[in-house]
């Protein structure tokens, strides 16, 4: 699964991008966070903020409950504005 990164998340993290084999009980972005909060303690300063975190898989915007599977391309961004 690649998982990419924007923004201040790419900032935190210091990487835009990883690729990740989370275990087959991670059916969700929702339980993707918690595994991916539990990685590193920089995963778990940007993922502390989930709730402002928008997501998207294979290039659509999705809620945190969506289902995921392995070769998905999942991103997380901040929310964005129009202007």
């Amino acid at each position: 699964m690649k998982i990419i990164y924007f923004s201040w998340l790419k900032e935190i993290l210091e990487i835009s991008e990883e690729r990740v084999r989370p275990p087959s009980n991670i059916k969700n972005i929702d339980n993707l966070i918690k595994w991916l909060s539990a990685k590193s303690t920089k995963h778990r300063k940007v993922f502390l903020k989930s709730k402002s975190i928008r997501c998207a898989i294979n290039h659509q915007i999705v809620n945190k409950n969506s289902k995921i599977k392995s070769k998905d391309e999942i991103a997380f961004f901040p929310p964005f504005t129009g202007g």
